[in-house]
C-alpha cells in the first residue's frame, strides 16, 4: 500500500509509544524528566500529513547502479577486455543489488489524528485506509 498526503487512515493495531517524553516548559525540578507513555487504540483515525520514502542504499548498491549505467551507456564503445572487467564487477555486486530490490524502500508517514495527536516517522504498514 502506498499512502498519499491528505488520505484518511486508521491504525491497524493497538500502538504503544514508548519513546521518552520530555517536559520542556515546566519548573526546573520537572524539566527534562520522563512523564510516561501513550497508547493509541486500533482504529484511531486521522489524515496523512506527510509521506517520506527512505532510500536505504549501501555503497555496493550505489556502485552497481553507477557501473550498470556506465555499461549501458558506453559498453558498446569499450575495448573487449575493459567491457569484460566491467561485466565481472557488475556480476560481483549483483547479489547485493538483488537483495536491495527485494527489500524495497522504507516508507514512513506523519499522521495527524482526529483527537489532536500527531504521530511522525511511523512505518506505512501501521495504517490501513479509513
Amino acid at each position: 500500500m502506498t499512502l498519499k498526503e491528505g488520505r484518511r487512515v486508521k491504525l491497524a493495531a493497538d500502538t504503544r509509544l514508548t519513546d521518552a517524553a520530555l517536559v520542556t516548559e515546566a519548573p526546573s525540578a520537572v524539566a527534562g524528566s520522563v512523564v510516561g507513555s501513550l497508547s493509541l487504540a486500533a482504529g484511531t483515525e486521522g489524515v496523512v500529513d506527510r509521506v517520506v520514502e527512505h532510500r536505504d542504499e549501501s555503497q555496493g548498491v550505489r556502485e552497481y547502479e553507477r557501473l550498470k549505467s556506465l555499461l549501458d551507456s558506453f559498453g558498446h564503445q569499450m575495448p573487449t577486455e575493459s567491457r569484460r572487467q566491467l561485466e565481472e564487477q557488475i556480476g560481483s555486486l549483483e547479489p547485493e543489488w538483488t537483495a536491495h530490490q527485494e527489500r524495497g524502500n522504507r516508507v514512513t508517514v506523519r499522521v495527524r489524528f482526529d483527537n489532536g495527536f500527531i504521530l511522525d516517522d511511523a512505518p506505512e504498514a501501521a495504517f490501513t485506509p479509513a
